[in-house]
């Protein structure tokens, strides 16, 4: 009986604050082993994990050594943390960012978005075709001046006309990777930086693999031509999808573009529902 009213009482004295901040901290967990889930992170966080269930075991078998051992090492483990996990922190407060204020880099108007949409894929179509090697990424709210900074500014409309120039083999700007910002080429032969992802297939080459490095540290939309087969890919949020033809990577290109200005126009709570029924759609 003293247990049950125990537990009665600490539920009475629960107040909306209390509540409310248990919720927020779950939330804050939840989303940071999301951030780390299926990576080298998640293997890391276990042996962390380990080594904090060590501790108290080994005081209680009173092995003074090993719990001395361990506890020196948790003095400094706050920034073997901050080292170990450094990129998924900084992925973590970009995407905080992405969701807190406002879209810079995204289109808003629907004719616009289809044009440019239109030039982009007949243009990778056509590289497709001819086993051109192409990759272009199209910058959304994080902004990629640190990117652009590395090729060569172009600042011109986009056309498809000159995307399939831009990549003919042994011009100056075919090997690295073209920005487009809204409606305009911004920079061409730009260095992306790679993946630092094992699992991914080892036929990949380097355009895949800078492709899914950017998506990986950004919400850009990375389209990857193959050279060696012609093969139309698709790199978002760190993932890649393969095999695209025309229609289907302008519907999907086109999808990601609403998608992602409808977005916009939510508030930071109904962010939050759209992204939790999302979650449990891929889950279930």
């Amino acid at each position: 009986m003293e247990i049950w009213e125990v537990i009665l009482n600490t539920v009475k004295n629960i107040s909306i604050p209390s509540v409310l901040d248990i919720l927020v901290v779950a939330y804050i967990f939840y989303k940071g082993y999301m951030l780390i889930r299926e990576t080298r992170a998640e293997q890391l966080l276990k042996g962390i994990l380990f080594i904090l269930a060590l501790i108290p075991i080994s005081y209680l078998l009173e092995l003074r050594v090993v719990y001395t051992i361990l506890s020196k090492t948790i003095t400094i483990g706050v920034l073997s943390i901050i080292i170990i996990f450094q990129p998924e922190i900084r992925r973590a407060l970009e995407h905080l960012g992405r969701s807190t204020f406002i879209d810079r880099h995204i289109l808003d108007n629907e004719e616009v978005i289809e044009k440019v949409m239109s030039e982009i894929v007949i243009a990778v179509d056509n590289l497709s075709q001819s086993k051109t090697g192409a990759l272009i990424a199209i910058e959304q709210n994080t902004g990629l001046g640190e990117i652009i900074a590395t090729g060569t500014n172009i600042d011109a409309v986009v056309s498809s006309a000159l995307l399939e120039n831009i990549f003919v083999v042994n011009t100056p700007l075919h090997d690295g990777s073209t920005i487009i910002r809204n409606d305009r080429i911004v920079s061409s032969g730009c260095v992306l930086p790679l993946t630092s992802n094992n699992t991914i297939s080892k036929k990949l080459g380097t355009r895949h693999r800078a492709a899914m490095g950017l998506s990986e540290t950004s919400d850009a939309l990375v389209i990857i031509v193959s050279e060696e087969t012609g093969t139309i890919s698709l790199a978002v949020n760190g993932r890649l999808k393969r095999n695209f033809a025309r229609d289907e990577l302008k519907f999907e290109l086109l999808k990601l573009m609403k998608n992602r200005k409808d977005l916009r126009k939510l508030t930071a709570g109904e962010r939050v529902k759209k992204w939790i029924i999302r979650r449990k759609n891929k889950t279930s």
